[in-house]
């Protein structure tokens, strides 16, 4: 049976070593280990002494005395602002440096000063869970279990960090946050068709790459330049950069998107750093610029009257991408694995499962029976099985006899063997 491991105090908790059978603390950010004295000047010794050990480690950060700057307890001073405004400046230093995306900066500045107006000047220790609950319910535009879920983890990541960087208590922890749904939308061939009669060339050339490498629109896409595009014996591949992710990959192409970049790197060659894909202004796409553009699209088209159309967006065509893969829409039917999904689309295996798999595969089947050998024929029906010839029934029912009698000499074998067992024994 294993040991059973105890969890490890944080820096700045009290803790006993039994090789020495004395109380110490670690200092926040360092390695360097302190002794704990009583009040006489005595250190404290036993294991039983947790509460004394507890008691001189408070005397201790009062006191500030070998404790480091900045890491004092909570007086009070915390409030709701202040714990906002570090992390804001906490996401300022990491888009300067790369770190952070400037997608997230926007968003924390925009849910946490809204945070700020509703409870900003509230004490922390004074925080409920039901006070944030209240203050997404206040915005009556804020409907979406998306949004509820975004304005939650940004929350969390700024008291998460106040917790970790400056000693103060969470007052959220174990705020759950709506679960994440699905992606269930994806464009039809028609719809594809429709899309691309109704916008100019920029945007068109736009989506069909989108359909057809399932690329994030704007984080990935929308900076791809010569430099990324590779041509070898097999086609053409593209090295993707993903600013999500810190990751880059490469990934294969079809060959009416390889021909489609061939025409879009003579505008934007090789060394001059131009982006293949731009808007009609010949810059190139951005997150804002997409999004309007796509929602003038769809009230063009009447979509946006439509319960299931009107949730189309740029992210849309990245779901249909995944869609097609798992359905093998560009190779017979032979859907690919959730891995092969997950390299190409740059996921997690689980995150392309949750995403995609789980949920639309109760949706979308076809794979399935392709699975256990009952694809669906040209009528849409499910090919009956086989019937077994005259010959094969005669052969399997002879099989089965044959079967049949070599169990019965087996068991007549192991009866003879304890017969003539227990003859000897009786002798």
């Amino acid at each position: 049976m294993a040991r059973k491991r105890n969890r490890r105090q944080s820096h700045g908790s009290a803790w006993h070593w039994r090789q020495t059978d004395c109380w110490y603390c670690t200092l926040p950010g360092t390695k360097k280990r302190v002794g704990l004295f009583d009040e006489k000047g005595q250190r404290i010794r036993g294991a039983e002494n947790q509460e004394a050990a507890e008691l001189a480690l408070a005397r201790l950060k009062l006191s500030g005395d070998g404790w480091p700057a900045g890491t004092a307890p909570d007086h009070g001073n915390w409030i709701v602002a202040r714990v906002c405004s570090e992390y804001l400046q906490y996401c300022e230093r990491g888009l300067a440096h790369g770190k952070l995306s400037k997608g997230h900066r926007d968003g924390a500045v925009s849910f946490l000063n809204d945070l700020c107006k509703y409870c900003g000047a509230l004490p922390v220790a004074e925080l409920k869970k039901a006070q944030v609950k209240e203050w997404l319910e206040s915005h009556p535009t804020w409907r979406s279990p998306a949004t509820h879920r975004s304005a939650i983890a940004i929350v969390l990541a700024a008291f998460n960090h106040g917790e970790e960087n400056h000693g103060i208590r969470n007052p959220l922890v174990g705020l759950k946050k709506p679960p994440a749904n699905p992606r269930l939308q994806s464009l039809s061939k028609e719809d594809e068709e429709t899309l691309y009669t109704a916008c100019d060339e920029p945007l068109r050339n736009f989506l069909f790459a989108l359909i057809h490498t399932g690329l994030r629109p704007f984080c990935e896409l929308a900076r791809l330049t010569a430099e990324d595009v590779e041509e070898n014996g097999r086609g053409m591949m593209w090295r993707v950069y993903a600013t999500k992710t810190k990751k880059t990959r490469k990934i294969p192409v079809r060959p009416e998107v390889g021909e489609l970049t061939r025409k879009l790197m003579k505008t934007a060659p090789r060394g001059s750093g131009v982006p293949l894909f731009r808007n009609s202004r010949g810059k190139p796409w951005k997150r804002m610029t997409g999004v309007v553009r796509f929602l003038m699209l769809k009230k063009k088209l009447g979509w946006d009257q439509d319960p299931v159309k009107k949730k189309f967006s740029c992210y849309s065509c990245r779901h249909t991408f995944a869609h097609r893969m798992l359905s093998g829409y560009w190779n017979g039917g032979a859907g690919c694995s959730i891995e092969t999904l997950a390299e190409l689309i740059g996921d997690t295996p689980k995150v392309a499962f949750d995403h995609y798999g789980k949920e639309w595969g109760q949706h979308y089947q076809e794979p399935l029976w392709a699975a256990v050998g009952m694809p669906r024929t040209s009528n849409g029906t499910a090919p009956a099985p086989a019937p077994r010839s005259r010959q094969a029934r005669h052969k399997s029912r002879g099989q089965a006899e044959k079967n049949g009698r070599r169990h019965e000499a087996k068991r007549g074998g192991k009866r003879t063997k304890k017969a003539l067992a227990g003859r000897a024994g009786s002798k």
